[in-house]
């Protein structure tokens, strides 16, 4: 069998079909996991004979991951688990809420779905004491309670709808160090500093930004990104809750705001080397390209953790964090996603994996492997699977609080609609107050 190593650890590749029927990836006791938290999970529950059924989205080699964590619950506790994943998880789980047959737990990867089947009486409610300890061990806790937390039907009142586990994380800036180090640059820690930066490169010669809103019949997606970005970086966490709840309008002065200065980047021939026009055409997977040309064609890209499946293969990159204003004293958010688990057909097993997610053990095992970011205060950060992931992890342990991107959060005429094609007409036309209401339009016209 084909061997890999990871923090000095045999790891056996992973093997087809369910959980019951793979390997422990990591033996027991060895390595530098936590052992601790897994044989204290094992000594306080015994599920001999029960089983629990699981669907989410999670294919191919995620599903793969995702079994090689969920051995080690069948492990612990003796249940038997049988995860289903698939591309058409959120229509599916939909359906199975309209028509019966839900699983007993439920991953989900939008928190508008969660609170959508909680709302409709589908979701267990989590008790108080998983939100208190969500807070006291999640870095930003209270983010992670109040992305999870709505009106819940069985409860008759808002609860903690659900846990969420594994995020991606899209606050990054990305740039190649040789380059920096040719130059004399230095990251910058703060907002004023990287517009500092932005201009001394200009002065230098480069354009300092790379971007693209190219993606075909998805166009515009990148720019909204960025004033997601820009709004928790200028204006309160209650205010953009607000945004994405459309409680203020698309074309208040704080959302417009937020527009023109992502306008300040994307709109700036001299940031971009490119015109508007151009930055719209260019394909959001080609706008880093210019990195790792020499001369570079540019500087800096503003994207997410997945970016680097498009770089050249010998491309000498890392990133930091898309810095906050320092006038401004909002703290250090991030914007994201994630995956939150849901109880949606109860039982005593399901109510044990939500114990199990709270260990340490069900977070490191697939950190040393690959794709996987925490907010889990009590792992080992050493055991990311490498310095790329270690990084990202940092960051999402520094941040002060967390949100959700807002588009996925918005109806998807909005999110996945009007937002991308009004970001694409403000590059073109240079008014956010118009584009803006535009987009507010489209929001009044779906109530």
């Amino acid at each position: 069998m084909k061997k890999t190593f990871y923090a000095g650890v045999a790891v056996a590749a992973l093997c087809a079909g369910s959980a019951q029927a793979q390997e422990l990836v990591f033996t027991p006791g060895e390595g530098d996991f936590n052992w601790e938290s897994f044989e204290t999970f094992a000594s306080e529950h015994d599920l001999s004979g029960q089983t629990l059924n699981i669907t989410g989205p999670w294919i191919g080699d995620d599903k793969d991951l995702a079994d090689s964590v969920i051995a080690y619950f069948e492990e612990a506790t003796g249940a038997e688990v049988e995860y289903a994943g698939s591309d058409s998880f959120e229509s599916e789980i939909r359906r199975a809420a309209q028509t019966g047959g839900l699983p007993n737990m439920a991953v989900i990867p939008q928190p508008g779905l969660l609170a959508d089947l909680a709302a409709q009486g589908h979701v267990a409610p989590l008790s108080e004491e998983t939100a208190d300890w969500i807070r006291e061990n999640y870095a930003a806790g209270e983010s992670w309670v109040d992305l999870a937390t709505s009106y819940n039907e069985q409860a008759g009142e808002e609860a903690l709808n659900g846990f969420f586990y594994k995020v991606d994380l899209k606050s990054l800036v990305w740039y190649s160090p040789p380059v920096f180090e040719e130059l004399g640059y230095e990251v910058p820690q703060t907002m004023e500093e990287l517009i500092a930066l932005s201009e001394q490169a200009v002065e230098d010669g480069f354009a300092p930004w790379c971007i693209g809103l190219g993606s075909g019949g998805a166009t515009g997606w990148p720019a909204t990104d960025w004033v997601e970005d820009i709004m928790l970086r200028t204006q309160s966490l209650d205010t953009y809750d607000a945004w994405v709840a459309n409680e203020i309008p698309f074309d208040s002065p704080e959302v417009v705001n937020a527009i023109e200065t992502f306008g300040t980047f994307a709109r700036n021939e001299d940031f971009t080397g490119m015109t508007p026009a151009e930055v719209v055409a260019t394909d959001f997977r080609d706008a880093p390209d210019g990195l790792f040309q020499f001369p570079p064609q540019c500087l800096m890209h503003r994207q997410a953790s997945f970016i680097p499946t498009f770089f050249p293969e010998d491309a000498d990159y890392d990133f930091f964090y898309f810095p906050a204003y320092e006038e401004q004293d909002l703290g250090s958010p991030v914007l994201g996603a994630g995956t939150v688990w849901a109880i949606t057909d109860d039982n005593q097993a399901a109510r044990a994996f939500i114990d199990f997610l709270k260990t340490p053990i069900a977070h490191e095992v697939w950190m040393a492997q690959s794709g996987f970011l925490t907010p889990h205060t009590g792992v080992n950060t050493e055991l990311y699977a490498n310095e790329t992931l270690k990084g990202m992890g940092d960051i999402l342990l520094g941040a002060t609080a967390f949100r959700f991107d807002a588009s996925d959060l918005m109806p998807s005429e909005i999110g996945a609609g009007a937002f991308w094609t009004g970001m694409v007409e403000y590059l073109r036309t240079g008014d956010a107050q118009a584009e803006a209401a535009s987009i507010q339009s489209a929001w009044d016209a779906i109530k």
